[in-house]
């Protein structure tokens, strides 16, 4: 790793980077823009916020995801969480309150924590916890969800909360999304995608990407669908190869530089989208951006965990701060290892290092 490359500095201007593309995606978008403008302001100060952390020795993110539901109504081929038992279909019941996840909101913000992207599960389904994001202007809030339960009191949430970004699932076409997410699927998250456009609102596609979806999804011809249908962001997400026998539809080497070639070709167009890779544009940080590098994760009931796809925990943020939290046995060591810094195949860097993430936890 290069020692001059400054981790904060990286940070702070994608931030700024996010926000611009963002503000251009949205020029013909009046309300949008004028949120945008808004968040700019909040943004940098949230930067300054960071930067006095990191003057007093303490390391502040930019971004958080909170998982805020387990629950799915959806059963996903190859589906990470549900893999490892983190999804099912019942209740909440022992997870976060209303209250408790607005409490994390109000932490974030104090500390300089600009981006929460809200998970699950399928996160529409904790209605109340989505309310309560909303009224936090000064973090952008991306929510990745599924799209097929959004009624139209979501959809008035969402028209006059603009910190609320959805940001709907897709796999490709109508036959490549409905085999892995379910017959029907497509209609219904084209329906909500319908009712963004009309409003007006901001959004975006998670697209998870395989060997087999890649070249498609990459394509023109998808890409100007998705602009037809009002889309504004496109996030790819490398599939994380959790069902044994899956493992040749996680991207390599070679389909990671054929990504990295395609975002540059597409980001040079300006063409009104905003392309963010995953972990694509961590090859520019120096490495996993896990465990507070550049983001922690927050399980529904609580648990900081490195990752989504490193599901291990020493400390819940219902017992400490979120400052606290950071600084967890851990996040330190994990953050002093190797592990985020190793040149790695597939979606995350500590996909298979689970035991070693666990030892890290031990008491010395």
């Amino acid at each position: 790793m290069n020692k001059t490359f400054d981790l904060e500095q990286y940070l702070t201007d994608g931030v700024e980077s996010i926000v611009s593309d963002a503000m251009k995606a949205a020029l013909k978008n009046p309300k949008e823009s004028a949120f945008l403008l808004q968040y700019a302001a909040f943004a940098k100060r949230a930067a300054k916020v960071r930067a006095r952390h990191a003057q007093a020795g303490r390391h502040v993110p930019s971004f958080l995801i909170a998982s805020i539901t387990s629950r799915c109504n959806l059963h996903c081929a190859g589906c990470y969480a549900r893999a490892n038992h983190l999804c099912g279909d019942s209740g909440d019941s022992g997870q976060m309150t209303d209250d408790q996840w607005d409490g994390i909101f109000a932490q974030a913000a104090e500390i300089g924590i600009s981006f929460v992207l809200l998970a699950g599960g399928e996160p529409m389904l904790r209605r109340g916890v989505i309310e309560r994001a909303a009224a936090h202007k000064d973090i952008l809030f991306p929510v990745f969800t599924n799209g097929t339960v959004l009624d139209a009191a979501l959809v008035e949430l969402l028209d006059q909360n603009r910190n609320l970004i959805p940001i709907v699932s897709i796999e490709g076409g109508e036959a490549q999304t409905d085999t892995r997410r379910g017959s029907g699927t497509y209609a219904a998250l084209h329906g909500s995608m319908r009712a963004f456009k009309q409003r007006g609102i901001f959004f975006g596609a998670s697209i998870t990407l395989t060997t087999a979806n890649l070249k498609t999804v990459t394509s023109d011809e998808f890409l100007n669908d998705l602009k037809e249908d009002g889309c504004k962001i496109a996030f790819y997400v490398d599939y994380v190869p959790a069902d044994p026998g899956t493992e040749s539809l996680a991207p390599g080497e070679s389909e990671q530089a054929f990504l990295a070639d395609r975002l540059a070709e597409l980001r040079a167009k300006q063409d009104g989208m905003v392309y963010v890779s995953f972990p694509g544009d961590e090859q520019f940080a120096g490495g996993c951006l896990a465990a507070g590098r550049g983001f922690f994760h927050i399980n529904p009931c609580g648990g900081a965990e490195p990752c989504p796809f490193s599901p291990v925990s020493d400390t819940s943020v219902t017992d400490v701060s979120l400052l606290d939290a950071l600084n967890s046995r851990l996040f330190v060591r994990l953050r002093a290892s190797e592990l985020l810094k190793e040149h790695h195949d597939g979606a995350c860097a500590l996909f298979g290092h689970e035991d070693e993430v666990r030892g890290m936890c031990a008491k010395e």
